[in-house]
């Protein structure tokens, strides 16, 4: 990170970081100024020499000031890439001591909140429970709602990426406690942050599995009103509900979920729109819709990306029933499409609906078929060919019968294939009956 990258461009924030209401203060002192930019350029090479020189800049400035709270940024930033945690807390209990007055609440806000992302890279839990704790505190003290709300939802992220789900739940609770109107009823007036909320809390329930809760919860975000939220929260929220659907085997509720979160991903520029675009060829494939997915106006642009080819490709192949170019697919490509653990749970029913389709073109001319040959031709074992059979059976789709002693399927005469065709014979003869009269009626006149 360069020196002018600070905290994610730190700088552009504070050149051009304007407040009017500013405009008529004095000139910065040139002295700080110096002392600042002088302990800046030895942060590399003497990082030791340029935290007194920040120290210093501190204790110049007569009155608490910008100068001041710029140093102690660098000393937070400083502090925390040597791994001194404890140092990084000292620092930064001062510096929240400057939102009160000193500086301006649009650039303390922005200042926090890069703090923030800055030091959530470390994996000392402790460390961060406290750095948030002590932010969210001083939040409270000076009542910005508006960056509490912000600090409390950046921290619920965090716990939610690291799955630490009892800590995130207490701040959700946190949360929806402060949508809430005196009754305890939700405020629907704030209808968009309550769906940033409900988004985190979704997620956490599909993660853990929780599908009672989240069935409700789900119902519950599509009934939000006058809310206008980012369209990455209604992606989460639809993905989410695509893949309820999906553990419900409710394949086309799932589809028109996983279309509706690829629009808002799309939309956002999030992306998460390639793997949910992934999603919804999955259950695509799983409904058995001869439909392309990607005959769309939205997902058509998509067709041609390196993430999705072999998604395409397996979609054109599951269509013609090739099932030998199917599972040739699914070798080749196992990191695209093998490698998330969703897709990788329904591959199984996506084998098995093509297997099963498969199946029933294979044996439709015949009346006794060996099991063996099918198994050949399937590229499974006979006992799974028994197995799709039996459930077939069962379904009535196939009207026959196993012979376990002979390892062979014998379909009934009047299966559904047999039916038609002695309707259709059944026809002619009717059909030639009919003409041999007429012929007769016609001589004898």
């Amino acid at each position: 990170m360069s020196d002018d990258d600070d905290f994610m461009h730190e700088d552009e924030d504070e050149d051009f970081d304007f407040d009017y209401e500013d405009e008529d203060e004095e000139e910065p002192d040139a002295d700080l100024e110096n002392k600042y930019y002088n302990a800046k350029g030895h942060k590399e090479d003497d990082p030791e020499s340029a935290m007194k020189e920040f120290r210093a800049v501190v204790t110049a400035e007569e009155e608490k000031g910008d100068w001041g709270f710029k140093a102690l940024k660098q000393m937070v930033k400083l502090s925390f890439k040597q791994g001194n945690y404890a140092a990084t807390l000292d620092h930064y209990r001062e510096l929240i001591t400057y939102i009160k007055s000193a500086v301006t609440r649009n650039y303390s806000e922005k200042s926090i909140n890069n703090i923030l992302d800055h030091v959530s890279t470390s994996q000392d839990m402790a460390f961060l429970e406290t750095f948030y704790s002590e932010t969210l505190a001083t939040l409270e003290e000076i009542k910005n709602e508006r960056l509490w709300t912000k600090t409390n939802l950046k921290l619920a992220k965090l716990w939610l990426d690291r799955h630490e789900y009892a800590r995130l739940n207490k701040i959700l609770r946190q949360l929806h406690q402060s949508c809430q109107n005196d009754d305890g009823t939700d405020d629907q007036k704030k209808g968009t942050l309550l769906l940033e909320i409900f988004a985190l809390e979704i997620q956490m329930y599909t993660e853990t599995k929780n599908n009672k809760k989240l069935k409700v919860l789900y119902q519950q975000c599509l009934h939000v009103k006058s809310a206008i939220p980012h369209p990455r929260i209604m992606g989460v929220i639809r993905e989410c509900g695509g893949k309820m659907h999906m553990g419900e085997k409710e394949w086309e509720r799932a589809q028109t979920d996983f279309f509706e979160a690829f629009k808002n991903y799309d939309e956002a520029g999030d992306p998460q729109r390639i793997q949910c675009l992934k999603y919804l060829v999955l259950a695509n494939m799983l409904m058995e819709s001869q439909i392309n997915p990607f005959d769309s106006q939205e997902t058509k642009p998509y067709k041609n990306d390196p993430q999705i080819t072999a998604m395409t490709d397996m979609v054109d192949a599951y269509q013609r029933k090739q099932l030998p170019e199917v599972e040739r697919i699914l070798r080749t490509n196992k990191a695209t499409i093998l490698g998330d653990p969703f897709i990788r749970t329904y591959i199984d029913d996506v084998l098995h609906n093509i297997r099963t389709q498969v199946l029933i073109a294979l044996i439709r001319p015949y009346t006794r078929i060996e099991l063996r040959f099918v198994s050949t031709q399937l590229n499974i074992s006979s006992s799974e060919v028994e197995d799709l059979l039996v459930n077939l059976i069962l379904d009535n789709k196939v009207d026959g019968r196993i012979d376990q002693v002979n390892q062979r399927l014998e379909l009934h005469s009047h299966s559904s294939d047999a039916i038609h065709y002695n309707a259709l014979d059944k026809w002619s003869t009717n059909v030639a009956s009919l003409y041999s009269s007429c012929i007769q009626k016609v001589a004898a006149a």
